[in-house]
């Protein structure tokens, strides 16, 4: 008989359903503070690198943009009143400076460069740097990280969080319209 009871009740545990236990998750928005203190910091630190770049080139006159980094005209071309603007293709050259001066990437490794303003992905810097730019005009930029490689880098020669010198030569521009597709 207490065999039998023996295999009911385990017939009857075996039977009970389990239910999933809930991973424990805390949402107290610590990470995403730290993350923000952190950013803000690193953005704080850049700042001050360009405003003592700015402050070394007395000469030199920096525009601060709308978008969070400074430029200056090397070359102006106050002739022309067009600027690229989003369906253009944009033929520049470029090179990229750290902070200290030193050449990353010169223009000739970074060859002359075709680009369909809004439609194609570069720096995000540049971006909105080319739309500011004439025909034949050579602005130089000063770009906080974020607005360059970001976090990642290049995964090259770029490493994380670097802010960056872009010296930009604007070519020419032509309407994506008026070009012919072979």
């Amino acid at each position: 008989m207490g065999l039998v009871i023996a295999l009911v009740c385990s017939f009857f545990a075996c039977k009970q359903s389990q239910t999933a236990r809930m991973p424990i998750s805390y949402s107290s928005g610590t990470f995403m503070k730290e993350s923000i203190i952190r950013n803000k910091k690193l953005i704080a630190g850049e700042e001050q690198k360009i405003d003592s770049i700015i402050k070394s080139n007395p000469g030199i006159v920096y525009k601060a943009s709308k978008r969070g980094y400074w430029y200056s005209y090397v070359n102006k071309n106050e002739a022309d009143t067009l600027r690229p603007r989003k369906g253009d293709v944009a033929y520049f050259n470029y090179e990229i400076k750290d902070f200290k001066g030193n050449v990353v990437y010169s223009e000739v490794e970074l060859r002359p460069q075709v680009y369909r303003v809004d439609k194609q992905n570069i720096l995000i810097g540049l971006r909105d740097g080319i739309k500011l730019m004439h025909k034949k005009e050579t602005v130089t930029f000063l770009f906080p990280s974020h607005l360059a490689f970001g976090y990642r880098g290049d995964q090259k020669r770029i490493g994380t969080n670097e802010p960056l010198i872009c010296t930009v030569t604007l070519n020419d521009f032509k309407p994506e319209s008026n070009l012919i597709e072979n």
